[in-house]
């Protein structure tokens, strides 16, 4: 296994929309691994291949507080939403030490398929329904930030710039 880098916002790499992945092989078990690795060091709850530049409909979500929960969705898709919306405060691995409330519903469907291809269904909530969306956001090329004001994002984007710059000093 190996950690890979993780891009981070703006880079125009995560705009970039990802592909549905066709071939379930021995490389996609290793790009599962390594971005669940990866996921793991950093440490985050969820990862979206995007976020490591490889734009294939892949995510790795662990939750839970053991950290030994690792779910795996490919080619995912939101069946459904509920009505009802929850205020949760995100972070993301490509916006580091950034946390801003996003809106999203407190419920959805979500079908995928695992390593091997094989589809299932899941109905998620609480923060796993937050995740799941905030991840598949990724392979749209959204970045969760896209839901503050432009005021906010101007912000995040200097803060983000001036950090960089002095890590690089």
């Amino acid at each position: 296994m190996a950690r890979l880098p993780i891009v981070e916002y703006p880079d125009p790499r995560l705009k970039k929309v990802a592909r549905p992945v066709h071939v379930f092989d021995a490389r996609l078990r290793q790009l599962v691994a390594d971005m669940a690795e990866t996921m793991y060091a950093a440490p985050g709850i969820g990862l979206a291949a995007t976020q490591v530049d490889v734009h294939e409909r892949v995510i790795v979500i662990d939750v839970s507080e053991t950290k030994d929960q690792l779910r795996v969705f490919i080619n995912p898709e939101i069946l459904w939403a509920s009505e009802e919306t929850t205020l949760c405060e995100e972070g993301c691995l490509s916006v580091p030490g950034i946390y801003e409330e996003v809106r999203r519903p407190a419920r959805v469907g979500v079908k995928a398929q695992n390593e091997d291809g094989e589809t299932f269904t899941l109905e998620c909530d609480g923060m796993l329904a937050v995740c799941v969306q905030h991840e598949m956001d990724h392979l749209a090329g959204k970045v969760f930030v896209e839901y503050l004001s432009a005021l906010k994002q101007d912000r995040i984007k200097t803060k983000l710039k001036k950090r960089k710059a002095r890590e690089a000093a």
